[in-house]
This record gives structure tokens, sequence and C-alpha cells, in this order.
């Protein structure tokens, strides 16, 4: 790759999203026209059993003329997803080992016991 090559992919702005193991990057860059795009980079951090870990990255490039219809569909996205949950964060869901509770049947399709407290009547 020559020198031209190597400016026409250098960044203009930058601003960096921090976000637990996850990183955003966006990035101003420019075409060999002279022109502007933008480049926004998922970075995730994965650890291995070992304690050595790798970086998983998904790039989209987005051009000017895409802009205004991505932000109005990244707006209404936005909105129906905090209309319909909530600003609040379900951390539980992010994890790994999170199992969704649901309420287990016997094989005759009622309900299991162990959906049910012991309960001594003894004590009444």
């Amino acid at each position: 790759m020559g020198q031209k090559d190597t400016m026409d992919q250098e960044e203009i702005y930058s601003k960096v999203l921090r976000a637990g193991r996850r990183t955003y990057f966006f990035d101003v860059r420019s075409t060999k026209a002279g022109d502007y795009y933008l480049t926004i980079t998922e970075s995730k951090k994965f650890t291995h059993d070992d304690g050595s870990f790798h970086y998983k990255k998904h790039k989209i490039y987005l051009y000017k003329e895409d802009f205004s219809a991505f932000r109005e569909i990244m707006e209404e996205m936005m909105d129906y997803i905090i209309d319909e949950k909530g600003t609040e964060v379900i951390s539980e869901r992010h994890q790994k080992d999170f199992k969704k509770e649901e309420e287990s049947f016997s094989e005759n399709g009622s309900p299991s016991e162990n959906n049910f407290t012991d309960v001594s009547f003894d004590d009444i």
C-alpha cells in the first residue's frame, strides 16, 4: 500500500465509547476523492481460561448519502426500545449463565412439584 493510500485511511476525527467489555470507535475518514465517511467499529474483548485474550471487531462504513435515512431509522429503533422496555438495563441477561425463569411442567402437563413451597400444616 502506498503512502497516499495510507493517508486516505487516516482518521480525520475520532471518538471512543467504552462500554464494559465492548468499545465503540467512531472515526471520520477520507475517501480518495477527498470526501468524508464514517466508520463505526465495535471491538469486544474475549478472555481465555489461561488469562490470554483476543478481540473480535465488527465495522460499519457509513457514507454521507445514507446519513439521513440511517439517523432516522436509528432514532426510531432506539425510541422503540426505550418506549417498550424503559431505560433500566437488565444486566443479568448479558451474562452467559443467565437462564430465563420459566415454570417447569411434569410429563402430564401439570406444574412440577419443585415449583411449590414445602409447608408444614402442623405449625398452623
